[in-house]
């Protein structure tokens, strides 16, 4: 049996390639725009969205198959609004301006499926309070930053010059990179798919 990761994203792939996981990625391609807005209609809070996009990924992929493939998601909450990633930097400019000097928090959800059902589940929140940067120092971070800010939800790589930007961060680093790390490799070694 292998795993499959269920995502294109190069923050998840560092983390897993770090732990020294084997993977490959097949890209669940979901309309995640849509099922949000369905989600949120029906009143689902950023935790909810989360979760329930990284189980439709890993689902979606998992059907027909014996391998242990991982979906997983993650939701920016501040106050109890859903932000998405800033399509381009001047809103990323924005969304740096509203998350300045506040309290976020980021909801990291990671469900393993096999054979086209969930055998696991975990949402980790992490809560990162902005400092009070300045404007000067925001227009310099996106001259570093660039096109990396759009990367994601909140316009910043913590593991980057985007650690700059805050005063506190409470919460599990690699949920905060997008993927709630130590769960999943106890997952995998009960099933005998890495060493114990």
């Amino acid at each position: 049996m292998s795993i499959i990761l269920a995502s294109k994203s190069a923050a998840r792939r560092a983390v897993l390639d770090g732990a020294a996981v084997p993977y490959e990625v097949l890209v669940a391609g979901v309309d995640e725009d849509a099922v949000k807005t369905g989600l949120l209609a029906e009143g689902a809070t950023p935790r909810d969205v989360a979760d329930a996009l990284a189980e439709l990924k890993a689902l979606k992929v998992s059907r027909g198959r014996a391998d242990f493939v991982i979906g997983a998601d993650q939701t920016l909450d501040l106050d109890g609004q859903l932000y998405d990633k800033a399509p381009d930097l001047d809103a990323a400019r924005e969304r740096l301006r509203i998350l300045r000097g506040k309290t976020h928090k980021l909801h990291s959800a990671v469900v393993v499926a096999k054979d086209g059902g969930p055998i696991w589940r975990e949402v980790v929140t992490a809560r990162l309070t902005m400092r009070d940067f300045s404007d000067d120092f925001l227009e310099d971070y996106l001259k570093v930053e660039g096109a990396a800010s759009l990367g994601s939800v909140g316009c910043y790589r913590l593991e980057g010059p985007g650690a700059q930007l805050f005063s506190k961060i409470e919460g599990d680093y690699f949920a905060i990179l997008g993927l709630p790390l130590m769960g999943l490799l106890d997952l995998f070694r009960r099933h005998g798919v890495l060493a114990s």
